[in-house]
């Protein structure tokens, strides 16, 4: 699918989130307060032309320096600017120019709802898939985000290698996509509705993995996920036999995480001093970390907590001296498996 079908259905075709035809794109409702309290301060023109699933936002943002990745009007930019503070910075890319266009008229507009002296956002027009020909500083970036877009990218696999390439190390990409339980025929990925609607240019969730790993990101981290429904019967006919996800992952930029969940007898104590998670942290669908309590840990989240941004609020038992084998229980089956038609699992990605 060529870029100019994508630009032409986000810049012409829709109008707002009403104009979707699946859920593949949608908001969650048990969104936190405090989200919903920056969104309600976001002009309403960006909030019209939003296409995402919820808002893609990690812990620990304070001060943090972000990179939005398919960035469109610029909703989850002024959402992750309030979150960061104003001593953060958000960058936004998107290759349509019309999106690009709203999201630049209401930088002042952000700036002064959120009490900042001036803005802490910016925007590029680029491709995703060719992040090295913007002017962004290599190893710059604590986080990436992504709402729902690598799916529409040409070459997923150029869209991770340039993400690695511009995170720090130990930052974070972390990102909502949609995913299929099986390779997607030619023939669909060829249909331009089907692709804007974030179906037909989804990954195999398995080759997700892979390319995920060849690019520099070890360890992927499931955080959350949901099968698919498709309203619109004459799109759910053409897309049939295939089931899609929506889910967030997590990818960290450490070169020494090993292949396999390892066990080296380690434990974290979360300290519960994150805002807005004073109780637990989730890392990911199967780290649901407690405050005050030891939590046993493989080596690979143990460097996902200490040499990371979130290091200052865990403490760490143990260390790397003795090997007891592989780490019970740590991931490793298909996303599909366990999840309901009704997607009741989780919350959009």
């Amino acid at each position: 699918m060529k870029h100019e079908n994508v630009q032409t259905y986000y810049g012409e075709v829709l109008q707002g989130s009403d104009d979707l035809q699946t859920n593949a794109c949608c908001t969650p409702d048990d969104m936190p307060d405090h989200v919903k309290a920056v969104l309600s301060k976001i002009h309403d023109e960006v909030l019209t032309r939003y296409y995402g699933c919820g808002l893609i936002a990690p812990e620990a943002l304070e001060g943090a320096r972000i990179l939005d990745l398919g960035c469109g009007a610029g909703r989850d930019v002024y959402a992750l600017s309030a979150l960061a503070g104003e001593h953060g910075k958000v960058v936004g890319v998107d290759m349509t120019p019309a999106q690009l266009e709203v999201a630049r008229r209401h930088q002042d507009y952000h700036a002064e709802a959120f009490g900042y002296a001036k803005s802490n956002v910016e925007f590029h027009h680029g491709f995703i898939e060719q992040l090295e020909e913007l002017d962004l500083e290599p190893g710059s970036f604590d986080i990436i985000v992504s709402n729902c877009v690598i799916n529409l990218a040409t070459d997923k696999g150029a869209v991770l290698r340039g993400a690695h390439h511009l995170l720090k190390e130990g930052g974070e990409m972390y990102f909502s996509d949609v995913y299929a339980d099986r390779r997607v025929p030619q023939e669909m990925a060829e249909d331009e509705v089907l692709y804007g609607e974030c179906l037909s240019g989804a990954l195999y969730w398995n080759d997700f993995l892979s390319i995920a790993k060849e690019a520099g990101f070890k360890d992927p981290r499931m955080v959350t996920s949901r099968l698919l429904t498709i309203e619109n019967p004459v799109l759910e006919k053409r897309v049939q036999p295939l089931k899609f996800l929506s889910a967030t992952y997590r990818l960290f930029k450490l070169p020494a995480l090993e292949p396999a969940c390892e066990d080296y007898g380690q434990a974290v104590i979360y300290k519960g001093t994150i805002d807005h998670a004073p109780h637990r942290l989730i890392l990911d669908d199967h780290h649901v970390i407690e405050a005050g309590k030891v939590f046993p840990v493989c080596g690979n989240t143990w460097m996902m907590l200490q040499d990371t941004r979130l290091a200052p609020h865990f403490e760490f038992i143990g260390s790397f001296d003795t090997h007891y084998g592989i780490f019970a229980g740590c991931g490793g089956n298909s996303p599909f498996n366990g999840l309901e038609q009704d997607g009741a699992a989780a919350g959009c990605c």
